[in-house]
């Protein structure tokens, strides 16, 4: 199934944003079970503190037991060094297995139980080490002998041992949370790579279907191209000959019609002039009292000079309407040169042609050109704007002074743009296309003219490679837009002239 741009760009954009979400997925997990492996390592630390300090509370305990009983037994000062050495770890010790424990709440108590026992303990090594010191050792060996110091040390390592028993279950719970963690995270890696792999190979494979295809459209548009060309090379040859043979039978028939019009013209002068020597005699004779003599007088007098007036009238309108098809005619027969032009100086030298009549009206002229060179036949493109500029004076509204704007501007595909813009009286929306006819005119008709003057300037505008199109708001004024080539010489070497 070909793949279109729109299924392109969607297909493309499921595929990023599926690959997105999946990295995002990615990211957001590996992140959270670091987090947690990093929560499980702190706890297998604080797990490993809490151990070392347990077991270094109960071997110093166990020391200072020890070197206890060996100092009671021998009676020689040398055994009392582990005694000695442990008393003032203990302290250090417990503070520190205290601190360790300080985030559970439920080990306040048993640790103050501990400390008790532990305090409990060392009094009694203290007194039995000073009744041996006295040389009681009976009393030391009695007092040892009631077991309490026994119980307190129970007890101690007790606690000591169940703390132990509790901190290993938790490393080896942490351990085993880690494990699972790393594990996990490899796994989501692993997975998520695949499924970006699988993302992206999608992707490459969109983006490679869709350029094969492009590159088998451009290779069928080259081909339909190249026969294009041959095609409208030769329908254009065509049309140049059957706009030859059109402005031939034009020239042809305006010619043959000129004849019986200048005979029509003839007879009715000479018709005019038989009137005028009737109207003459009845004049120099008395008048009649018969009917017949008032008809001959009514003939002379009134009817036959307004039947020849009517004649001329005609006559002279069918002539201006034939110079006018022979005008067209002929332009479009006339060879066109094309010239590198300044267009900013036939602007203002087509401007200069009308400034007096603009200017006796208060009105004025005004330019815009952003446009330096332009290759085209010039004599065309002066009629074209002075056609225009015509226009605007001769239907300029008579209450406000004529401002006319004549701008240029490039256009994309090395074309141009010229406006001429004018505040007159305007062109309703429905004779926007109708006022390039040939023979109709818009609004009022209280201007002389037969209605070939814009039909002229499109004729013109078209050979010149361009079209004209107008806006306009009744009352308000009318803007013509030409569109033209940069180069002429483009447009007549397709057109073959």
């Amino acid at each position: 199934m070909p793949i279109t741009s729109k299924t392109f760009v969607r297909s493309t954009a499921l595929l990023l944003l599926v690959g997105l979400l999946a990295l995002l997925g990615i990211v957001g997990t590996n992140v959270w079970l670091v987090e947690r492996s990093q929560v499980y390592f702190d706890e297998v630390l604080e797990g490993r503190v809490a151990r070392r300090a347990a077991v270094d509370l109960r071997t110093t305990l166990q020391d200072a037991e020890t070197g206890q009983r060996g100092y009671i037994i021998t009676q020689e000062e040398k055994y009392l060094e582990p005694y000695e050495q442990a008393l003032p770890k203990i302290e250090a010790e417990l503070a520190e297995l205290r601190d360790v424990l300080a985030p559970y709440p439920e080990a306040a108590a048993p640790l103050d139980k501990l400390e008790a026992d532990i305090r409990f303990k060392l009094n009694e090594l203290a007194e039995t080490v000073d009744l041996v010191r006295q040389g009681n050792v009976d009393a030391a060996i009695e007092q040892v002998r009631t077991d309490a110091g026994k119980a307190a040390m129970d007890s101690s390592r007790q606690f000591l041992e169940a703390l132990l028993q509790a901190v290993d279950n938790r490393l080896a719970e942490g351990v085993t949370n880690q494990r699972n963690t790393t594990s996990a995270l490899r796994w989501v890696s692993i997975i998520g790579g695949l499924f970006i792999l699988i993302v992206v190979a999608g992707a490459i494979w969109t983006v490679l279907s869709y350029m094969q295809e492009l590159a088998q459209a451009r290779r069928a548009i080259e081909e339909a191209n190249a026969s294009l060309e041959e095609r409208v090379r030769e329908r254009t040859s065509d049309l140049g000959k059957a706009n030859e043979e059109i402005q031939r039978f034009a020239y042809i028939v305006t010619h043959d019609l000129r004849a019986p019009l200048v005979n029509v013209m003839g007879f009715t002068s000479e018709l005019e002039t038989s009137v005028a020597t009737l109207r003459d005699y009845m004049a120099s004779h008395p008048p009649e009292a018969t009917p017949a003599y008032e008809e001959a007088r009514l003939a002379a007098t009134e009817d036959l000079p307004e039947a020849v007036t009517f004649i001329r009238a005609a006559t002279r309108k069918m002539d201006g309407l034939i110079n006018a098809i022979l005008k067209i005619s002929r332009e479009g027969r006339r060879q066109l040169k094309p010239e590198m032009l300044d267009l900013a100086e036939v602007i203002e030298a087509t401007a200069a042609a009308v400034h007096h009549q603009v200017a006796d009206k208060d009105g004025r002229i005004n330019t815009d050109v952003r446009v330096a060179k332009l290759v085209t036949d010039k004599l065309s493109l002066e009629q074209v704007l002075g056609n225009l500029l015509d226009n605007a004076i001769k239907y300029q509204q008579p209450e406000r002074p004529l401002v006319v704007e004549i701008r240029a501007r490039h256009l994309p595909g090395n074309r141009v743009a010229i406006e001429v813009q004018d505040n007159g009286r305007g062109i309703a929306d429905t004779d926007h296309e109708r006022v390039f006819e040939l023979f109709r005119r818009s609004g009022s008709q209280n201007q002389p003219g037969e209605g070939i003057g814009l039909a002229h300037v499109r004729t013109m505008v078209r050979s010149l490679g361009g079209d004209i199109t107008l806006s306009s708001k009744l009352g308000e004024g009318t803007t013509f837009i030409i569109n033209l080539p940069r180069d002429v010489r483009s447009y007549l070497g397709n057109t073959g002239q």
